[in-house]
């Protein structure tokens, strides 16, 4: 059987080397498994997403359904092992990437949410909705632990599901844990703490659609649908010893996990992510 990647040499560059056809409607987007199993998600309009395992020749390993509207946007954990996947009406499933079944409906969004983002340790997950709100979710246990709004006041349910100038197009998660960014249609672009529910810096972008940090955290780069890619210097601060520690242990445990440690209420109230 063959390898993937094949090894070419340098005439080869830029050589088509799969085409992988099954989807039939658009395909919205593409998450690599960060383990380096060179397993593929894609998300797609005609409502399904699609695992594919390339080492096999680009083989559909599954058909993930339960979306009954386009899905925009999915993302891994860092650790593989979760899925979580957006889309219209208002959609955000996680599921089990090693059985391949839907694990809970994250409820709360008023609108299509359109992107999504896990924390480096995987303990918090961010999704950016039309309803003018970025919500970051303890995705074990289905909490929202903090809501990033874009409008103020916050609008109603009745208005946040309609037509507004403050659909957040994208979310971003730092590096560092810390840090989310978010594009918006009242042309800005906002940095956030996930400690605080208001914006540690605000910069003008027009046309926002899609945002990513830098492995190092101190750019963000913004794409824009009038061809253009901007990028700017990111907050930077010392974390505390609290997030240090909450980053270390969260990467290897999950919420119910260290909920079940046996240690103080306070050391636990210290490790954890909490409203």
């Amino acid at each position: 059987m063959a390898s993937f990647p094949p090894r070419v040499n340098e005439k080869e560059i830029g050589k088509l080397l799969l085409n992988l056809v099954d989807h039939t409607e658009v395909v919205r987007d593409l998450t690599f498994a960060p383990d380096g199993s060179l397993i593929l998600v894609s998300a797609s309009r005609d409502k399904t997403l699609r695992v594919w395992d390339l080492k096999d020749d680009g083989n559909m390993m599954k058909v993930l359904r339960g979306h009954q509207n386009w899905v925009y946007s999915c993302a891994f954990s860092p650790n593989s092992s979760m899925l979580c996947s957006v889309g219209a009406s208002k959609a955000v499933f996680l599921w089990n990437m090693d059985k391949y079944t839907m694990i809970r409906k994250l409820e709360g969004h008023h609108h299509d949410v359109v992107a999504c983002d896990f924390s480096p340790d995987g303990a918090l997950l961010a999704t950016a909705s039309y309803d003018t709100r970025v919500f970051i979710w303890d995705p074990y246990n289905g909490d929202i632990l903090m809501e990033f709004g874009h409008l103020f006041p916050p609008p109603t349910p009745i208005f946040a599901g309609g037509a507004n100038d403050r659909w957040v197009r994208a979310v971003s998660f730092s590096h560092d844990g810390l840090h989310v960014a978010s594009l918006a249609d009242d042309k800005m672009v906002r940095f956030w703490r996930i400690d605080e529910d208001y914006p540690v810096q605000i910069a003008p972008l027009s046309n926002g659609l899609c945002c990513a940090f830098s492995t190092d955290g101190s750019v963000l780069a913004a794409g824009t649908h009038d061809g253009s890619v901007y990028f700017w210097a990111t907050p930077r601060q010392v974390p505390s010893l609290q997030h240090l520690c909450r980053m270390s242990i969260r990467r290897v445990m999950t919420t119910q996990e260290v909920q079940e440690l046996p240690v103080p209420s306070k050391v636990l109230e210290f490790l954890s992510y909490r409203i």
